[in-house]
């Protein structure tokens, strides 16, 4: 049993943990201990970036049985929705809760009409996972010859941690 809960405020620092070592563990599983993508101190994603993806949005646990086994963050405005973050514990991978919570997350905003989000070249569950399981495209390549244009910092992000590019992912909802 599949349940997204708001991310109460005195497990924050435990989703933070939790987040850094899922990320890790999709880019030590690539690249092994040779690594050189991290944000700060051994993780692929900041806390810094955790948090202000935290602040400016929607933060959901996911639960199974009842268990903390990831969380979601996401961003609504009317009928544009993005996925910021979405990450479930390398424990529960292949069990489909990742796609059970998305399937959650599609339940929770009926208004969203387009959702989008990124992921690193690199992460080829992540790829398998919005494309041939949650139903995204691949609409465009960020890398250092093609910066987001709605996302100017990330350029420089994309040179120094991602030198190999970002891809773009959107999800058109379709009337049922």
């Amino acid at each position: 049993m599949i349940e997204l809960k708001p991310l109460k405020l005195d497990d924050r620092d435990q989703f933070i943990k939790d987040n850094q070592e899922a990320f890790n563990y999709g880019a030590l599983e690539e690249f092994g201990m040779r690594d050189n993508h991290f944000e700060e101190d051994e993780q692929i994603i900041s806390r810094e970036t955790i948090e202000k993806s935290i602040d400016g949005g929607e933060a959901y646990r996911i639960l199974n049985d009842g268990k903390p086994v990831g969380g979601v963050i996401l961003k609504v405005d009317g009928d544009k929705g993005n996925l910021d973050i979405l990450f479930t514990s390398p424990k529960a991978h292949s069990k489909g809760i990742g796609y059970a919570a998305w399937c959650e997350v599609e339940k929770m905003h009926p208004e969203v009409k387009i959702w989008e989000t990124v992921t690193p070249y690199f992460e080829k569950r992540n790829i398998h996972f919005y494309v041939n399981r949650c139903g995204f495209h691949i609409v465009e390549f960020f890398n250092s010859h093609h910066p987001d244009p709605n996302d100017p910092d990330i350029a420089e992000q994309i040179d120094e941690q991602f030198p190999d590019g970002m891809f773009r992912f959107e999800k058109r909802m379709t009337e049922t």
